[in-house]
């Protein structure tokens, strides 16, 4: 299991260092890793390894699926969660999926704090639940990471340290 770990803490740095260099995370990392999670596991422990990698990738995916879908999470962030949750397996991916949101949080605060955009951010989440209020959960232009004017985070940040602290925690 500390092959798997390894890997998972090397996937995440390489996505961290890929985000904040380009705005991308490529899919030969993030769907390499996955594939390989996959093989490890289906090597290591037959099908049983087969099903934890599964389940540990589908967790993150179907999480995070939803941000996606509503504009505000990338492909890439969302691939790379799942290519952690295939390594880590499914009990691991829950705390990687929790310690993600709050360290995202954390980021998206910390972010809007520094660059004075904290009230415009307070007036996307009420335009938001307003909308959704209106016409149900469905993206917003405005408000997505392809309509917004506002600061961009590199996501693979949070789930750098999602990453950490879980394998450190647990």
């Amino acid at each position: 299991m500390k092959s798997a770990v390894a890997l998972a803490l090397l996937t995440a740095l390489l996505g961290c260092i890929t985000d904040l260099r380009s705005r991308r995370i490529p899919n030969a990392l993030t769907l390499g890793s996955a594939l390989g999670a996959l093989v490890f596991h289906g090597v290591t422990a037959n099908l049983k390894g087969l099903a934890f990698a599964s389940e540990g990738w589908l967790l993150p995916v179907a999480v995070f699926f939803l941000p996606f879908a509503l504009g505000g999470l990338g492909a890439g962030d969302l691939k790379l969660l799942g290519a952690l949750g295939a390594w880590l397996g499914p009990a691991h991916a829950l705390w990687l999926v929790l310690y993600t949101g709050v360290a995202g949080g954390a980021l998206a605060l910390l972010v809007a704090l520094a660059r004075g955009y904290l009230p415009q951010a307070a007036r996307n989440i009420w335009l938001l639940l307003t909308h959704w209020s209106a016409v149900g959960l469905r993206p917003l232009h405005e408000v997505s990471l392809e309509g917004s004017s506002g600061p961009r985070l590199a996501y693979a940040i949070p789930i750098f340290v999602g990453a950490v602290v879980t394998i450190w925690l647990h």
